[in-house]
């Protein structure tokens, strides 16, 4: 049986931090208490626990966690942060928060007065190997678990109350309960998932911002190809242009393929002031539509690869000028086939010298057709990233078209659950509930399918594509999609479901459009072998997360 959980599920913003508290989770007894993200405020600063334990017949012992590689050196603690030798304090940070966390049970009713137990601080460093004969002035060998002390870790925590020898007294199940009945009462025991997020949103959007300077740069050329990775900004910068020449006067549509991205930009485009909404925002397809080409049925696909492009060349040019274009910009242009650019420039009141704005992604052409934008479109290169963070962006920089520069804005580590692909909904659909106990709402996050899609998709969907796409807005539902449906669009939290049962075409290209959807935490669940062969890496393989810790050896920690 399990220990007591506080929280049940929590979320760690460190792939060291998840290890220790998994291997913790699994030896210690049903008795003891494990606890983490307990942040405690004093009047000098503030403070939070990494880890935190409470042992039945025992004591309560603080643990500061710290991945990497770290060492000592002339009496101080240094940690490798990206390449850079960092001085940090774990021994003092552990103490601290143990006393600081002392000071704020005693004043708790809950907890009443218990000021004779056992209590003690550590320092875990689940990457890095501890010499035995280590011993700094802050810190004994006993009170400093490294790598190889994982396998017994909670004996060795246990230990680090079990030596003193002083008259405190070991805990009963009456003080366990005071100390869950006064935890479970704080409040805010886990990371503000929410806040977190929204901070790096507000990052993402001020680097989006920055980066339309590009759109400045070409402003005498009417005919630009941007090309560029998943999260590099592209479907920004073609709202941005498409603002900025309504601004200027001009007669704009922004168009794409996909339903649902059509769908975001016009919510995106609606927030505008009136002058600098674009003529025509949606679909390429829904431009025929106005122009009097019948609708269609969903599945002839000939109708809309091949019969509706060519209409619309025929009804482009029966179009009064009033109604056409002087620019046309288009968002995930890599969808488009040959057959739809000559019926795109048909839409411009001038087909030789109207604007046309090109955004594209060629790692994300999930469709099985080929086709590519008129020639003499001048090519410009977005090649870092802003919309995920490093640790996603990591896990699909392998398979961009070009080589990316990762960003700077951290987040969770990514979660990789290993089951088959016939399994891969059902795992995926407990990811959800563990996504929402630890703290997302249903509107941040989206179940996202390779193969078939999910039964949940396949429901709403029946009531037809407006309703369907209508609950990617609903903030009380969880978001169930399928990756070709989603590129241009984003969600804080994803859970890929990898459901194809072997390689397929194109199924490289939708596990990078997949593992680049979220834009702050990624859960990915399927066969490690299956990502292995369609992603040709193993980095794509097995996402940095939890369940991955890294192997490589580590600096020997000695004396000073």
């Amino acid at each position: 049986m399990s220990p007591v959980l506080l929280p049940p599920q929590p979320t760690f913003t460190t792939m060291s931090e998840d290890l220790v508290w998994k291997m913790l989770r699994d030896q210690l007894g049903p008795d003891d208490v494990l606890f983490s993200g307990q942040r405690i405020s004093s009047r000098d600063k503030d403070h939070e626990i990494d880890i935190g334990i409470a042992f039945a017949d025992g004591g309560i012992v603080i643990a500061e966690v710290k991945g990497s590689q770290v060492w000592c050196e002339d009496g101080d603690w240094w940690i490798d942060r990206r390449g850079t030798k960092t001085r940090i304090h774990p021994v003092k940070q552990a103490r601290e928060a143990q006393y600081a966390l002392r000071e704020w049970l005693d004043r708790d009713p809950r907890w009443g007065r218990r000021t004779d137990l056992r209590w003690g601080h550590a320092v875990v460093l689940p990457y890095t190997e501890v010499d035995d004969g280590f011993a700094l002035l802050d810190a004994q060998r006993w009170q400093v678990a490294g790598r190889s002390d994982l396998p017994g870790l909670a004996t060795f925590l246990r230990d680090v109350v079990a030596r003193q020898a002083n008259n405190k007294r070991v805990l009963d199940h009456d003080d366990l309960y005071a100390l869950v009945d006064a935890l479970n009462g704080r409040g805010l025991p886990q990371r503000d998932l929410i806040g977190e997020a929204a901070e790096r949103e507000d990052t993402i959007e001020r680097l989006s911002a920055e980066q339309s300077v590009i759109l400045g740069a070409a402003r005498q050329l009417n005919r630009v190809e941007v090309r560029g990775g998943a999260g590099s900004g592209k479907t920004w910068l073609a709202v941005e242009q498409a603002r900025r020449l309504s601004r200027e006067g001009q007669r704009v549509a922004l168009t794409c393929y996909s339903r649902g991205l059509a769908a975001w930009l016009e919510r995106r485009v609606a927030a505008l002031p009136r002058k600098e909404r674009p003529a025509y925002v949606g679909t390429f397809h829904n431009l025929g539509v106005e122009w009097g080409a019948p609708t269609g049925r969903e599945d002839d696909s000939n109708f809309w690869e091949v019969e509706l492009p060519e209409l619309m060349v025929g009804l482009g040019a029966q179009q009064p000028v009033g109604k056409l274009f002087d620019a046309v910009v288009v968002d995930e242009a890599q969808d488009f086939a040959d057959l739809w650019w000559p019926a795109a420039l048909a839409a411009l009141k001038d087909e030789d010298a109207g604007g046309l704005y090109v955004f594209s992604d060629e790692g994300q052409r999930v469709f099985s057709r080929f086709g590519g934008p008129p020639a003499g479109l001048v090519p410009l290169v977005l090649d870092q990233n802003l919309r995920n963070t490093r640790q996603i962006a990591e896990s699909f920089s392998t398979l961009a078209p070009i080589r990316m520069r990762l960003g700077d804005v951290n987040g969770p580590e990514i979660t990789f659950v290993e089951c088959s692909a016939g399994e891969a909904l059902d795992v995926a659909e407990d990811q959800v509930d563990a996504l929402l106990d630890a703290g997302w709402r249903p509107e941040d996050v989206a179940l996202l399918t390779t193969g078939s899609r999910h039964p949940e998709q396949k429901a709403r969907q029946a009531a037809g594509p407006t309703q369907y796409w209508d609950t990617f807005w609903d903030q009380d539902q969880v978001f169930y999609g399928h990756v070709l449906g989603f590129k241009g669009l984003e969600r804080p939290a994803v859970i890929l479901a990898l459901n194809e049962t072997e390689p397929a075409e194109r199924s490289r290209e939708r596990l990078y459009v997949g593992l680049s959807r979220a834009r702050d935490q990624l859960v990915v669940v399927g066969d490690p072998a299956f990502v292995e062969e369609v992603g040709g890496t193993r980095r794509a393989a097995a996402p940095t997360g939890p369940l991955r810790p890294p192997s490589g050896q580590g600096h020997d920690v000695t004396g000073g």
